[in-house]
């Protein structure tokens, strides 16, 4: 079976399942978009590794996992989505010590925040994508007034995370020191999602 390399597209917060969010994967050499519902932790810790900005205070766990594996000479050379059953997708993580090539079961979801940790590639099989890859497209006939699936899940500022209008209300108010304050203290209180708003609308004032 023929490997497909995948990369993060973004981050999407589920419309269906409460408290999840949507993986969204895009197929490197293609159209096809690979969707997978995580758990909040997971889109955080995720989020964070795309964020070159936020660096946590203290290590998260796929951090602590990356430290270990780097103190012990472990590197993670790919992570490979080999199958999916009842709409669960399994992952391995191929990682090598001393030229000593070892496979090791994964969530997903975990597998791909330390892929992104080692700057590792990550895969799937060829028929698992034309199972359950889709086509992000929006019929044109719907509303205008209609946020399109494609601009959601494209934007890089936010990875879909939910922002209410009062918080961005809120810090469209502040000056940029303010704003650049409550980052810092964001951060060290490892509120990273406030960080990541937060830092959306420093972006927007600075670009």
């Amino acid at each position: 079976m023929s490997l497909v390399k995948l990369t993060i597209k973004g981050i999407s917060y589920s419309q269906t399942q409460n408290g999840a969010y949507a993986l969204i994967l895009n197929e490197v050499d293609g159209e096809r978009k690979l969707p997978i519902v995580i758990g909040a932790f997971e889109a955080q810790s995720i989020a964070i590794a795309l964020e070159k900005e936020i660096k946590p205070p203290r290590p998260l766990t796929h951090d602590l996992f990356k430290n270990f594996a780097e103190r012990f000479d472990i590197i993670v050379k790919q992570v490979i989505i080999h199958k999916l059953v009842d709409g669960v997708f399994y992952s391995s993580i191929i990682c090598e010590r001393d030229k000593i090539e070892e496979i090791i079961d994964a969530r997903t979801s975990d597998a791909i925040a330390l892929a992104l940790r080692f700057s590792a590639p990550i895969f799937t099989y060829k028929n698992i994508l034309d199972k359950a890859g889709i086509f992000l497209k929006t019929n044109p006939q719907e509303s205008e007034n209609q946020d399109s699936i494609e601009d959601v899940l494209s934007n890089p500022e936010t990875f879909g995370m939910e922002e209410s209008n009062e918080a961005s209300d809120a810090y469209a108010k502040l000056s940029l020191s303010e704003l650049h304050e409550q980052l810092e203290t964001a951060v060290q209180n490892e509120d990273y999602e406030k960080a990541a708003k937060i830092r959306d609308e420093i972006s927007k004032r600075e670009s």
